[in-house]
């Protein structure tokens, strides 16, 4: 997949992921976007774990591991920064 091709699944994984999750998430088209891609490597990483290979084989999650990817990214931004004001 090329870079156009990161960017659009990205973004559909980030969007989806931002509707999933309840609250006021303040990304803009380029934060749901990089949301989406670090989704992907999450998921990737995660289910990597999981099938017991860890680092030594990673494999691309697919788009459900990137929307799960981007909802615990999602989650951990949230509690990191959610409770300060801007």
């Amino acid at each position: 997949m090329g870079l156009l091709g990161w960017i659009i699944f990205g973004f559909f994984a980030g969007l989806i992921a931002r509707a999933v999750l309840p609250g006021n998430q303040r990304l803009g088209c380029l934060g749901t976007t990089l949301l989406g891609v670090g989704g992907a490597f999450v998921g990737g990483f995660l289910t990597s774990i999981w099938r017991g290979t860890g680092w030594r084989d990673p494999e691309p999650a697919g788009f459900l591991g990137a929307v799960l990817g981007a909802a615990v990214l999602l989650l951990v931004f949230q509690s990191a920064f959610g409770g300060r004001e801007r």
